[in-house]
């Protein structure tokens, strides 16, 4: 696992409800390289997302993690 990718498993695991624009701000890094590593983390396994089912943003996602994770 790349640093970056445990990086944001740490962040994620603090708050699982923060957006990916949030998480980038926290890292330091681009939003587009978050993208990039939440869909690794998701394909890997490390990570589900759902969605906020009663949000008025229906593209809000909560991740968590896996027991891989």
């Amino acid at each position: 696992m790349e640093e970056s990718q445990f990086k944001t498993l740490r962040e994620l695991a603090k708050d699982g409800t923060l957006t990916q624009r949030q998480l980038s701000k926290r890292m330091g890094v681009s939003l587009g390289k978050i993208n990039y590593l939440v869909n690794q983390l998701l394909k890997k396994g490390y990570v589900k997302a759902r969605r906020f089912k009663n949000s008025n943003n229906k593209s809000a996602y909560m991740y968590y993690l896996t027991p891989k994770g």
